[in-house]
């Protein structure tokens, strides 16, 4: 699992400038969270476009950390990124308002949804790209909201697990305090990644490359010592989160449907 990290970092950069100038866009724009995702999505495309064509925003809710912010501005003046901070509190309490019996679950989902409309708003303003922030792991196990921080027009680390995350991450310089800090969505005070999925994401990240990366039947990772009930977990996880990954499906009534027949991402005619 360990990367060749020059190689990666060429392949990544190059990405985001290909992917970003061939549809005439000069700019891309991402939500700098202050963890360490967005930091490394912001490193990169920093260094892919420079950073005077990074457009970065921390969106903190009132609940948010103070630390998260902080970390934030690090970032951006670590990589000279375009900063600003976009309140989502008077957005979105409104809503929660009208909904007093709404569970943390759908309160994460509406504050990480009113994160991505603004993202989007941004994205027309300045002329820019979304850029994704969301890594392999978390995709897999389906840990982001759909259409709220899944949600982007190019992902530069959705085939990185989390523990390469952390790898490339110190290969780029990223604020040791962003690194080192326990992941966390930031939802609510004291919510961890980890505490959530029940699992750390070193552990899963070992699983996760062996089950998809190496396609290691389930027996046999058993027979390796991984427990049963923490693969039958992982697997469920990526089973039932599949939809999270794709296009909506379309009920097929043409020769070439969306998704299953015509299956360009968006580079059609080009």
């Amino acid at each position: 699992m360990k990367l060749n990290l020059d190689l990666t970092v060429d392949i990544l950069t190059n990405f985001i400038k290909e992917e970003t100038e061939k549809i005439g866009f000069e700019n891309v724009v991402l939500g700098l969270s202050g963890g360490i995702d967005s930091a490394l999505s912001a490193a990169l495309a920093a260094k892919a476009l420079g950073g005077d064509r990074v457009y970065a925003y921390c969106m903190p809710y009132k609940l948010s950390s103070k630390e998260s912010l902080e970390d934030a501005i690090k970032v951006a003046n670590a990589f000279k990124l375009n900063f600003e901070v976009i309140e989502i509190t008077p957005m979105v309490d409104p809503y929660i308002d009208m909904n007093p019996d709404m569970s943390k679950l759908r309160m994460g989902n509406v504050m990480a949804r009113q994160r991505m409309i603004c993202l989007f708003d941004m994205s027309a303003k300045v002329a820019g790209l979304v850029l994704g922030t969301s890594n392999k792991t978390e995709l897999l196990l389906g840990y982001g909201t759909w259409y709220g921080d899944l949600a982007s027009a190019l992902n530069p680390i959705g085939d990185l697990y989390k523990t390469q995350v952390w790898e490339l991450s110190e290969y780029l310089g990223i604020p040791e305090s962003v690194i080192v800090k326990q992941p966390t969505a930031d939802l609510w005070v004291g919510q961890t990644d980890e505490q959530e999925l029940g699992f750390t994401y070193r552990q899963a990240d070992e699983l996760l490359y062996k089950m998809v990366d190496e396609r290691v039947r389930t027996s046999e990772l058993i027979e390796e010592g991984f427990a049963s009930d923490f693969v039958n977990n992982v697997y469920e996880r990526i089973r039932r989160n599949q939809f999270k990954r794709r296009t909506t499906v379309i009920a097929k009534v043409s020769q070439r449907t969306i998704g299953r027949d015509f299956r360009y991402c968006r580079d059609w005619g080009y």
